[in-house]
């Protein structure tokens, strides 16, 4: 028996609430919430830096990705989010420069992927919640504050001669914003490309009514009028959102989790770790007993709803893999339990998807489903004895580079089967806006068609292989053979190339700014932050602070 893993200074845990809080505050009048940054400079995640003019660390964005969540589940009166400073002439002044200096390069990729699916989260919520953002920029906003901002619905900046936006990663530090700067700039905010180009090669930023006219914020306002024209905007934001105003919020509990130097076990999710193989088993148990299927048995189960329970805990699970076991290369996917559990569960969230609670539950599970897309792993879903890959479930397959289907030729009634609900054609879109199998079969009108008359249908794996639902079909006599070669041959594999390989065979779909911002963090950020011109001896984020010039390799690679 594995002994209890005690949790070190270097392992990262993403479980946090208010009172723990070192770096935001949190304020609700009514249909707005305010939240504040306030960066404790001596709290950084990891010994070496300070946290200096409200810039911030992965510790920095924990809170924010908790608080966040917060909003949406536990105060749905909340119809704007104002994100401001408390620090004088500071909004916030990026990603800390001195915790990328000593941070290793997968620590810094790790980071700029949990910050951005942060922000994407912002516009998610905005987009299908109807929870609204307004960044009210009372002081400098720089780098990575910028993005923060521009993860927002609206910008406002305050109009006092100083405050100015910048994007100074370029001319600074000889690397390009993390978190989707320059895809927002102009996908989002469309500056005119040589404005942008102007903006993002000076280190002074932009101010005033020129970052109104260049389109950088949609408005400015002198510093005795800023207060209230952050209130009027986000009443007026707010007028426009459908989230009720009398709700009863959810609280959301500390997620438990038990943990060995092997392992990590929920009540819904487990996780297997063979460290000789380099392999993480994920197995996700579908729902036990009877599921409330009206709005009152809902809300009466609170946090502890199966899929918001489950979906917490997966997204736990992801996190800390993605962070704390970077030589687990592999994971494969499981499920376990009754098939018809989850039949039912669809049906109730398709049936009250308009409902706040459900709408934020569906919210959460796309958000995790979509951080399983973009994770650096290669994804194999085995579909064995037991399984229970259907409707919601059937996502977790749907997300992987590779589904291996049991076949049990003699035995009709013990075939693992495949079950596809509504839920698989659209309640879950990816960022490409896709369903998993719109993406799978590149929106092919017929054959989306037929897999939509068999809804609902337990599909052996010969029948799930013949409608192109799985990869390879092994009766029981090939299986475990053909299992282990492909892990065994993909375990053997250079990660570097299958990193690039399943990024971009994930999204084959249509580009779109989220699609962009994560294909421009996984191929140009990423080598990028590796050349010496931004990394080495003389590189300008190595020497950042102190007093010498970068020495730059001239040549166009």
């Amino acid at each position: 028996m594995n002994a209890p893993l005690p949790t070190t200074a270097l392992e990262v845990d993403y479980r946090t609430e208010p009172s723990q809080y070192h770096h935001w505050s949190l304020k609700f009048e009514g249909p707005v919430a305010t939240l504040t940054m306030n960066v404790d400079e001596n709290a950084g995640l990891r010994p070496g830096y300070k946290l200096k003019l409200n810039s911030y660390d992965l510790g920095v964005d924990v809170e924010l990705h908790d608080a966040i969540n917060r909003i949406r589940f536990e105060h749905p009166e909340v119809r704007t989010v104002v994100v401001t400073s408390s620090r004088d002439r500071i909004f916030c002044s990026g990603a800390n420069i001195f915790m990328l200096g000593v941070s290793s390069h997968a620590w810094k990729v790790n980071f700029c992927k949990f910050t951005n699916e942060t922000r994407n989260g912002l516009e998610d919520s905005s987009k299908h919640s109807g929870l609204k953002f307004l960044a009210a920029v009372n002081g400098a906003c720089a780098g990575g504050g910028y993005e923060l901002a521009l993860a927002c619905d609206e910008i406002l900046l305050v109009d006092d001669r100083s405050s100015a936006v910048s994007l100074p990663e370029v001319p600074l530090l000889g690397v390009l914003p993390g978190t989707g700067g320059l895809t927002r700039v102009t996908d989002k905010r469309q500056v005119r490309h040589d404005l942008a180009d102007i903006f993002c090669t000076t280190t002074e930023g932009v101010r005033g009514q020129k970052a109104k006219d260049w389109k950088l914020v949609d408005d400015i306002a002198k510093p005795a009028a800023f207060a209230a024209k952050v209130q009027e905007r986000a009443l007026q934001l707010a007028a426009g959102s459908d989230r009720p105003a009398t709700a009863q919020g959810v609280a959301l509990p500390r997620i438990e989790r038990r943990q060995t130097a092997d392992s990590v076990s929920y009540d819904y999710v487990n996780v297997q770790i063979d460290r000789a193989k380099r392999q993480a088993v994920l197995t996700v148990k579908a729902p036990t007993g009877g599921l409330p299927t009206d709005v009152a048995g809902i809300e009466a189960a609170g946090a502890a709803w199966y899929p918001l329970a489950m979906g917490r805990q997966l997204d736990d699970a992801i996190l800390h893999l993605r962070t704390n076991e970077l030589e687990i290369g592999t994971w494969i996917l499981k499920t376990e339990g009754d098939a018809e559990a989850v039949k039912a569960l669809d049906a109730t969230l398709l049936a009250h998807q308009q409902h706040w609670f459900v709408r934020e539950t569906i919210g959460l599970l796309r958000r995790t489903f979509s951080r399983l897309d973009v994770s650096s792993r290669s994804l194999f879903a085995l579909v064995e004895a037991g399984t229970c890959f259907t409707g919601t479930l059937l996502e977790l397959a749907l997300a992987c580079d590779r589904i291996y289907h049991l076949a049990l030729p003699d035995d009709a009634a013990a075939a693992p089967k495949l079950t596809m609900t509504e839920a698989n054609f659209g309640l879950y879109p990816m960022a490409t806006d896709q369903s998993r199998l719109a993406r799978r079969f590149y929106n092919d009108a017929a054959q989306l068609a037929t897999l939509r008359g068999q809804l609902g249908v337990g599909l052996d794996a010969d029948a799930a292989f013949a409608l192109g639902l799985n990869t390879s079909n092994p009766d029981d006599i090939d299986w475990d053979d053909e299992v282990r070669l492909a892990l065994e041959e993909r375990a053997a594999m250079s990660p570097d190339a299958l990193t690039g390989l399943e990024a971009n065979l994930r999204f084959n779909g249509p580009e779109n700014m989220i699609t962009r911002v994560f294909g421009r963090l996984t191929a140009w950020q990423n080598w990028i932050f590796q050349r010496p011109n931004a990394v080495g001896e003389k590189g300008a984020l190595k020497l950042y602070g102190k007093g010498e010039k970068a020495q730059f390799d001239m040549n166009r690679v």
